[in-house]
């Protein structure tokens, strides 16, 4: 409750030269690093601010579902985020912060990252690092138009290699992607799924 009370009193505290924008998505599954998070229907939303100024801020949930037999990784996401995107020459980067939240599970999931995104045409790398232990993401994207190609390392779970193609459905924008996820001695079962996913900005 106190990292959304702190979002929300960031959001109203912007200038008004920002925008505001809010999003809406239905999935087949919610695959993040290649795991699944539902097992299942994710349904999903959010809002952002961006300032003109490279500024920017926002909140995303899910529902989750981790097939625990407590029923203790059952329930939502919540995710609050915020930074600054720059460039230098021709290379974008985004320095960011996200703070992940599962209400009721007594803080045993909750995690933080500080997140260095560069970018340069169609080619982007990520580092994510993870805080108080959490641990450490790498990937590597690359687009060919409207398909997508990523490769993740993600220390202590595995590596996850995705490939998505979009595609708009009348006025929605629309996705179907494959990932394929390589345990590396987390769960001790590698993954592999097919989902599609239909969302809106409002």
């Amino acid at each position: 409750m106190k990292k959304l009370l702190l979002m929300v009193g960031v959001l109203v505290s912007l200038p008004s030269f920002a925008s505001v924008s809010a999003n809406v998505s239905f999935a087949s599954d919610y695959i993040w690093r290649g795991m699944t998070q539902t097992d299942g229907i994710a349904m999903s939303g959010g809002f952002d601010y961006a300032a003109d100024g490279g500024f920017y801020a926002g909140i995303w949930g899910s529902n989750v579902n981790f097939n625990d037999s407590t029923g203790s990784g059952n329930g939502a996401e919540f995710d609050y985020y915020f930074g600054y995107g720059f460039e230098i020459g021709e290379v974008g980067v985004d320095l960011g912060y996200v703070a992940f939240d599962y209400p009721g599970n007594e803080d045993a999931l909750d995690f933080e990252e500080i997140v260095l995104g560069l970018s340069m045409g169609d080619l982007g790398l990520t580092f994510a690092m993870g805080q108080d232990g959490a641990p450490d993401y790498t990937e590597i994207s690359y687009a060919f138009g409207a398909v997508g190609v990523s490769y993740g390392e993600y220390d202590d779970y595995g590596d996850n290699l995705a490939i998505s193609y979009g595609f708009t459905c009348g006025s929605y924008d629309c996705g179907l992607a494959y990932t394929d996820f390589s345990d590396k001695g987390y769960s001790g079962v590698d993954e592999d799924a097919l989902v599609f996913s239909v969302s809106a900005s409002l």
